[in-house]
């Protein structure tokens, strides 16, 4: 009984991101990266190099990428355009749902 109702109180936490930050800033929160093919990786680690950042997945795949408001993967993540989760990332599920939970609104909470 006591699960039931601790799975009930879990599903209905909402979590606030704020809409236009910075990408190291929202990738940083989330821990998830949409590429281009349209699957989600999980972020192993993140190095600000000022207007540059390297990303490196648990795919063991690490790239330079531009920290940008309006770049295409900070669009991507906060419209939830990607679903289909990498299989060499092995995301668990509860990450999934809290992504899936996340409000990006335009005001602070």
């Amino acid at each position: 009984m006591n699960q039931k109702i601790k799975e009930a109180k879990k599903q209905k936490v909402v979590r606030y991101i704020f809409k236009n930050q910075r990408l190291f800033l929202l990738i940083n929160k989330v821990k998830l990266w949409p590429s281009r093919s349209g699957t989600l990786h999980g972020v192993k680690s993140i190095e600000n190099r000022g207007k540059t950042m390297v990303v490196t997945t648990h795919c063991g795949e690490s790239f330079v990428v531009w920290d940008s408001k309006n770049s295409r993967s900070a669009r991507w993540l906060r419209n939830r355009w990607c679903k289909n989760p990498c299989k060499k990332c092995k995301i668990p599920e509860w990450k999934l749902t809290k992504y899936s939970q996340t409000v990006f609104t335009d005001t602070r909470r």
